[in-house]
């Protein structure tokens, strides 16, 4: 970008001298006063540029999948096997509750079961025997269908008995509370002792999968239609946008860079805003569910002009600029800017065109008319 500076420095010293006068034994007054007033101003001719510009979203963070750990069975807690932060795999134990209750219920199950076969094989016995009878008209049709009945009852007793030991086994096993997944263990707030249930308000633990960190965002509705009309379509933003960095709460930017994986085709009609899922990779683990941070995602300006924010004043949602006019007097321009910058430049999208010569500095100072040549 070219620059031109113009100098206009005016010098006034005015000089005053009082004639010493006396008179008899008295000395005389001397008075001397100077000023000097320096006026300068630094222009420059724009031009067209590219600028990539960074737009922060506020976010939070998830791991890619977060279990929260309930139990689903009642007890006293035995043992608490892993600590917190641990990383553990799919199908590790966690907690032990206490299993004495659930044993004996087993053993419970276990016998009913017996008895329920030992009485199935009398019934079956009996019926055979009856069936036989039967041909030998020795017994009536009623005797043989009473104990066809009781065959069939002894059947249904072994077939209940065996559910509920295969619930009795399922409880005994629910006693070992075990990761559901890959992941890392968050925080325990019971202790061996502990009496929980399935009703506890507060899960055991929770175990969240961070190998892939799930960055949640809103953009307005506005950011919403314009990414739709700049892609097409908002499936289509969602595919195509680049690649998208996260500055954490320290005011560090995380080492690996992010994808756009989704972007809600409902505007949430509470808040105005479309939620949309970035995807960060974390193998370092640095990254945790439950932090936030800032989505930043890039956007191009190609030839555009770019201006110094010192060379605008603030009017509304619009900013004034001063051109160098006829007989070089300054020449207020409405401008209007992207609606992201720097905090330095402002790329400006109306009211200048290649080549217009404008005040780059004090541009609050100056007013329409001001002499700048």
């Amino acid at each position: 970008m070219r620059k031109k500076y113009l100098f206009f420095q005016c010098v006034s010293v005015a000089l005053f001298v009082a004639t010493l006068t006396g008179c008899s034994s008295k000395g005389g007054e001397q008075q001397n006063t100077a000023g000097q007033q320096q006026t300068a101003y630094q222009f420059l001719t724009v031009e067209k540029g590219e600028r990539t510009l960074d737009q922060a979203y506020s976010a939070t963070i998830r791991g890619r999948q977060d279990v929260a750990i309930m139990p689903q069975v009642g007890g006293t807690i035995k043992q608490v096997c892993v600590t917190e932060g641990q990383q553990v795999h799919a199908g590790q134990t966690l907690f032990i509750i206490d299993q004495v209750p659930f044993q004996a219920a087993l053993c419970t199950a276990e016998a009913n079961v017996k008895a329920a076969k030992a009485q199935l094989a009398t019934a079956k016995l009996n019926y055979e025997s009856n069936q036989e009878l039967f041909r030998q008209q020795v017994v009536s049709q009623h005797t043989l269908t009473t104990a066809e009945n009781a065959y069939l009852t002894a059947q249904a007793g072994l077939a209940q008995a065996q559910a509920a030991e295969t619930n009795a086994r399922n409880s005994l096993s629910y006693t070992y509370v075990k990761a559901p997944a890959n992941g890392q263990v968050g925080n325990l707030p019971y202790r061996t002792g502990d009496l929980v249930g399935p009703q506890i308000p507060t899960p055991l633990t929770t175990v969240s999968d961070n190998s892939e960190m799930w960055v949640y965002f809103s953009m307005t509705e506005n950011q919403f239609l314009g990414f739709s009309r700049e892609f097409g379509s908002i499936n289509e933003a969602a595919r195509q946008m680049p690649a998208v960095s996260l500055q954490l709460k320290d005011g560090s930017t995380y080492e690996a860079e992010g994808r756009i994986e989704s972007v809600s085709a409902v505007i949430d009609r509470s808040t105005g805003t479309a939620t949309c899922k970035a995807v960060f990779p974390n193998k370092k683990g640095l990254l945790h569910s439950g932090l936030s941070g800032t989505v930043l995602i890039p956007t191009t300006y190609k030839d555009v002009i770019i201006i110094p924010q010192s060379a605008a004043v603030s009017q509304q949602d619009k900013y004034i600029v001063y051109k160098v006019g006829k007989d070089g007097m300054a020449e207020g321009v409405l401008v209007k800017v992207a609606p992201i910058n720097d905090g330095k430049e402002f790329i400006v999208t109306e009211g200048l065109n290649a080549g217009d010569e404008i005040l780059a500095t004090g541009a609050g100072l100056v007013r329409p008319g001001t002499k700048l040549k």
